[in-house]
């Protein structure tokens, strides 16, 4: 990664020194890698952009699968990745603090550096943060650099967002026992059991950093959102023209996406993968993959595997260890685990399903996966970048969602969208049981129900394309934006 004394002589070597644009994600692969691909998008939909990639650096995050990804293809000439100045965070985070909570405080602290760094770089044109990056408003306001926000989850996730603080003012006690869905203006009702896990307890530290940062939201110049016109044409249209949105003085929105990662590097785990799947018929594979940060429970996980037996269906089943405690156990150390899944499987699970399964150690190029033709099922965490890789590449999803928004996108991918299917728990069930897994496993991949919903995700794949493609939607949306910039900064 480049130093930061060393940064930008290039671009003054042209006679017209270039627009440039700082992007700030958070920590944590889900928010880099679509922020990182929109970064690269910029560059290469317009030479006349340069682009500063920062990266908060602390001693509590996993940087060997950060910096595999930033450094796994050529950047684009114009782009530059700095490390903004490490900092020790091990002082003010703490073991039991929640997921959202750590990510927060690690943020705060690494933000006291960025004001220098920005002055640094010859104040950039404009700054793209991430959610919980708000902090760099009152930063940037200083600096009059005008910072736009990038919304990695679902625009329906950005409405609600938006709507919290007025939720907040009008409910009493805690939004999981209220008696009817919430209804966001212009928006489909969200189910008290399917919201984001930081608000589900308000006396929480996890409640005051959400609700700090989703406050701030209407203080960007603009939000950029991971998503197109076709997908999510409901929230779109409530954001620009529901009078709730208007009179919050809502920014305007910007859908361009999907923002997926298109190329990884290959390890041997993945090797075998492709291998393997280059055997079987199309559409015949379902792939199991919950996330970098997802686990399932032991018992959980011995349902899942009897289950897969019981479906007779081939798999691809990326397995990590299970966590009993926390179903985002591995978020801060993707890609490491020592452990050994015949110590967690049922005995004869490996046996009995060889030839038909493929058990794969903790961590797989999932892109390369789905993007092969054997596979025909995707049973996802339903975060937000697998939905849009899964989309990207036509393949149907089975829903189990873990944790932060992801009942939300589970949700809306099975019943509003139609390209998911969800299994459910038995009256008092803590787990899926085994039977209820068989059936949605074999109703995805060989009924008529199944086939229905592979022509649906066909269809949204094809208009992801169009999207992005020029002309498109997407494209359209982000030459608003740059020509926007380019209007701002060519004023005296």
């Amino acid at each position: 990664m480049a130093e930061l004394e060393a940064d930008h002589d290039h671009q003054h070597q042209t006679s017209k020194p270039k627009m440039h644009v700082a992007v700030l994600p958070n920590p944590g692969m889900g928010h880099i890698i679509p922020l990182f691909e929109l970064a690269k998008r910029l560059v290469v939909f317009n030479h006349d952009i340069h682009i500063t990639f920062l990266v908060i650096n602390t001693d509590e995050d996993n940087s060997a699968a950060r910096d595999q990804y930033l450094n796994s293809t050529a950047l684009p000439p114009s782009l530059d990745v700095v490390d903004l100045p490490p900092v020790n965070v091990s002082d003010i985070v703490r073991d039991d603090m929640l997921i959202l909570t750590r990510i927060c405080v690690m943020v705060e602290e690494s933000l006291k550096s960025l004001k220098s760094v920005l002055i640094k770089l010859g104040k950039p044109e404009a700054l793209i943060i991430d959610l919980f990056c708000t902090g760099a408003f009152e930063i940037c306001s200083e600096l009059s650099i005008p910072v736009y926000s990038f919304f990695s989850p679902s625009t329906a996730f950005l409405t609600f967002s938006l709507y919290l603080p007025t939720l907040d003012s009008e409910v009493e006690g805690e939004f999981i026992d209220l008696p009817e869905p919430i209804s966001i203006p212009g928006c489909s009702p969200i189910r008290p059991d399917d919201l984001v896990d930081p608000v589900r307890d308000r006396k929480n530290d996890e409640y005051k950093w959400f609700y700090l940062h989703m406050s701030r939201l209407p203080l960007a110049a603009g939000f950029l959102v991971n998503t197109w016109e076709d997908l999510e044409p409901v929230p779109l249209k409530a954001i620009r023209e529901h009078s709730f949105f208007s009179k919050l003085l809502t920014p305007p929105v910007y859908p361009v996406g999907p923002l997926v990662k298109q190329d990884e590097l290959m390890g041997s785990s993945d090797e075998e993968c492709l291998t393997w799947l280059d055997n079987q018929p199309a559409d015949s594979v379902l792939f199991i993959a919950l996330g970098s940060g997802g686990a399932l429970t032991t018992g959980q996980l011995l349902e899942m595997a009897w289950g897969l037996e019981m479906s007779q269906q081939k798999f691809i089943w990326v397995l990590r260890k299970p966590d009993d405690a926390n179903a985002s156990s591995t978020y801060f150390n993707v890609g490491i685990d020592v452990n050994d899944p015949k110590s967690y499987l049922p005995e004869g699970f490996l046996e009995k399903t060889r030839g038909v399964g493929l058990v794969v150690k903790s961590w797989v190029t999932q892109v390369a996966i789905l993007r092969h033709p054997s596979t025909g099922g995707f049973l996802s965490h339903c975060g937000w970048n697998s939905t849009l890789e899964s989309i990207t590449h036509s393949v149907p999803i089975i829903a189990w969602p873990l944790y932060a928004e992801q009942k939300m996108n589970a949700a809306m991918l099975t019943e509003e969208i139609g390209i998911a299917v969800k299994p459910v728990k038995g009256p008092g069930e803590t787990v899926v049981k085994r039977e209820e897994i068989s059936r949605v496993v074999k109703l995805l991949m060989e009924s008529e129900e199944g086939e229905i919903i592979r022509g649906r995700v066909k269809k949204l794949r094809d208009s992801a394309r169009r999207a992005v493609d020029i002309g498109g939607s997407s494209y359209n949306s982000l030459s608003c934006l740059v020509e926007k910039w380019k209007n701002e900064s060519s004023k005296p």
